[in-house]
């Protein structure tokens, strides 16, 4: 059975940082290019960050830019988003997804559940 469980988040004060991690099993990550997505109250899922199979293209929306890092390890079959200078705009719920290219991302093949992340100003 495939699935990605994501960890690591929490709550932490504006300003500060948060590594979510997005692991997998029943499938091997680095045939697989990874984003991360997060849903806000009330709002659409919106793209964050994505890595191709062997990191060779990362893709970040402009409002996490310069802030976020999308990063893996296909050795331990991991994927993580580093998350510094935190805003309470951040606060949502994250999720990781699996798809055949960085392309298609959006409509990923495979989903994690999502952790919950919440920055408080």
């Amino acid at each position: 059975q495939v699935q990605l469980v994501e960890s690591g988040g929490g709550l932490v004060q504006a300003g500060g940082s948060l590594r979510l991690s997005c692991k997998a099993s029943g499938l091997t990550l680095n045939n697989y290019a990874v984003g991360w997505f997060r849903r806000a109250p009330g709002k659409e899922r919106e793209f964050v960050a994505a890595i191709t199979w062997n990191g060779g293209i990362i893709r970040y929306a402009g409002s996490v830019k310069g802030r976020f890092t999308i990063s893996r390890d296909n050795a331990k079959n991991m994927v993580y988003l580093q998350m510094n200078s935190l805003k309470p705009e951040d606060t949502g719920v994250y999720y990781c997804g699996a798809d055949g290219s960085i392309d298609s991302i959006t409509s990923g093949r495979y989903w994690g559940q999502g952790t919950q992340v919440t920055v408080s100003s």
